[in-house]
């Protein structure tokens, strides 16, 4: 299944152009300004962690039996994140809002052999596809994409040594 509306998806690179969701600083860095979960709860700045001054984009993980949140940097490609205890890279986590509880929306499959799902982190509260970062639920699994208005904004794909 593949998780992109590409019937609607445009690619211009007119990014400063793109709706207020992400920010582009220098033409480099894509930054999340704000974010909300499956139920439209705020993502960003829910605790004091931030990441080069920019408040954290916070996600509850369930992993090997544990629960805690974990603290992302909304910076796209930056892979510095806040965990609450030891997981593996390669571990399958459940993701779900900190305010809700409610798991994150599944988006579909990353296409690669890792097994890995990409889930919705919508950056409008009216919770649209058109404008979401999809995050995959595979731990060190560093395969993102950013879509605003329908707009491919950044795709983010590392290995770790």
């Amino acid at each position: 299944m593949d998780p992109v509306d590409r019937h609607n998806l445009r690619i211009t690179g007119r990014h400063k152009a793109v709706t207020g969701h992400v920010t582009v600083e220098n033409d480099v860095l894509v930054i999340v300004t704000q974010a909300f979960g499956p139920c439209g709860d705020n993502l960003i700045g829910t605790d004091q962690v931030e990441f080069d001054g920019h408040p954290a984009v916070t996600l509850g993980i369930r992993a090997n039996g544990q629960e805690g949140l974990v603290h992302l940097s909304p910076i796209h490609g930056d892979t510095r994140k806040s965990k609450p205890f030891d997981i593996e890279p390669g571990t399958k986590c459940e993701l779900f809002c900190p305010v809700s509880k409610q798991l994150l929306d599944l988006v579909g499959e990353v296409e690669d052999d890792s097994g890995a799902r990409y889930f919705a982190i919508y950056l409008t509260p009216q919770l649209s596809r058109g404008s979401m970062v999809m995050i995959s639920d595979v731990w060190g699994h560093y395969h993102s994409r950013i879509i605003d208005d329908f707009e491919l904004i950044s795709a983010w794909a590392a290995r770790e040594d």
